[in-house]
């Protein structure tokens, strides 16, 4: 095909490398298609190098002696075989993790990875992102749109986001793992991607036209610079996105929606109860009713999940609290939003208190197109 050349380079953890089934290799070495086998080789890179600790978001990521492997299109043994540590790798990963970019606030993260990349001569655009309406950004935020040469139209797009949940955690060595927040999500994953693009580039297995990268901002809250990169207005054929998947390809996750629950009471002296109405005390009750709720479950997502995840209230202890307020983010595994909207103004309902609710938007659970065989994500 053209802008294909026979060879492509993977980068692959070494002690990792043996747990893909054999039978996915050989179909990787057979695979006549140039464009699909790059877009295979890519997916199962990106959910591989990096490995992620369920338990602790602020999971570090095991370094093992990674092996590079370069196939031809054409069934032949591996051609190339080195365990020296990808230090470039690392070393582009600890510095992503050292620019804090908690969402909203990318500006460092953003002004690093743009010059990197301008510095591996790859062409770079800046997409502005405004904040939602109400959301304070100190800085101008930004897209990144890289790619070879001046054809920003490409078949495949590898992405991943560059903001993180708060509050920013440093980097950190402890032992042979890396601590830090976006260690995993999603640093690791935009470290492996680019380096992985580098190498198809410097090797001559991909060039103009073939691949882009694009790295948003606002991912963790509400998605504004993907919903922002609509108006690039590109295509691809194929797209792969580095998200922590347990070293799975991903075809299927929850859909998710956000609760606002307030409540308005009346202040007054602790020492006389009688005259006033505690807003913690309404708010406690409207939670304990919904966190024993039972919400719509299915064979391929599981449960859907509520968590309570933030609550506050009152002013000080010797007063009685005027208002309150809880955030709740809910894992949707089966049906929309409006269903499960029900059941929570339902289960309000029935505790006999007046409180304000507000859901944003959300959606249901989203079976993913895709061409390489994977499993469902659960979280």
């Amino acid at each position: 095909m053209d802008g294909f050349r026979p060879s492509i380079v993977i980068l692959v953890p070494g002690d990792l490398r043996a747990e893909l089934p054999r039978a996915k290799w050989d179909e990787f070495r057979h695979c006549n298609d140039a464009y699909i086998f790059l877009s295979q080789l890519l997916a199962f890179q990106l959910t591989t190098m990096f490995i992620m600790r369920p338990s602790n978001l602020l999971t570090g990521v095991f370094l093992s002696s990674w092996t590079v492997i370069a196939y031809s299109t054409s069934p032949q043994s591996p051609l190339i075989a080195s365990s020296k540590p990808n230090a470039d790798l690392l070393s582009l990963h600890k510095s992503l993790i050292e620019h804090s970019s908690i969402t909203y606030n990318e500006h460092s993260v953003d002004h690093f990875l743009t010059a990197y990349l301008r510095r591996q001569n790859f062409t770079v655009e800046t997409q502005p992102v405004a904040a939602p309406g109400g959301t304070q950004s100190e800085h101008a935020r930004h897209n990144i749109l890289a790619y070879t040469g001046k054809t920003r139209q490409t078949r495949t797009l590898v992405t991943s986001h560059i903001d993180t949940v708060p509050p920013f955690w440093p980097y950190e060595r402890r032992g042979t793992e890396i601590w830090g927040r976006g260690s995993v999500d999603a640093k690791g994953s935009v470290a492996t991607q680019i380096k992985a693009v580098e190498s198809l580039v410097s090797s001559g297995a991909i060039g103009e036209g073939d691949v882009a990268m694009l790295f948003v901002v606002g991912e963790e809250t509400g998605g504004d610079g993907m919903r922002a990169a609509n108006e690039l207005g590109l295509a691809w054929e194929t797209v792969i996105f580095g998200e922590p998947t347990e070293l799975k390809l991903a075809s299927g996750h929850k859909g998710t929606m956000g609760v606002r629950i307030r409540a308005k009471g009346k202040a007054g002296h602790s020492g006389y109860p009688e005259l006033g109405r505690n807003a913690n005390s309404m708010l406690v009750k409207a939670l304990y009713a919904l966190d024993r709720l039972e919400l719509p479950w299915s064979e391929k997502y599981g449960n859907t999940t509520l968590n309570i995840g933030v609550m506050k209230g009152g002013v000080a202890g010797n007063v009685i609290a005027e208002e309150a307020e809880a955030q709740l983010q809910i894992r949707i595994a089966d049906g929309e939003p409006a269903v499960v909207e029900k059941v929570i103004l339902d289960a309000l309902e029935n505790v006999g208190e007046e409180l304000d609710v507000t859901f944003s938007p959300g959606y249901g659970p989203v079976d993913i197109d895709h061409d390489v065989e994977g499993e469902l994500l659960k979280p």
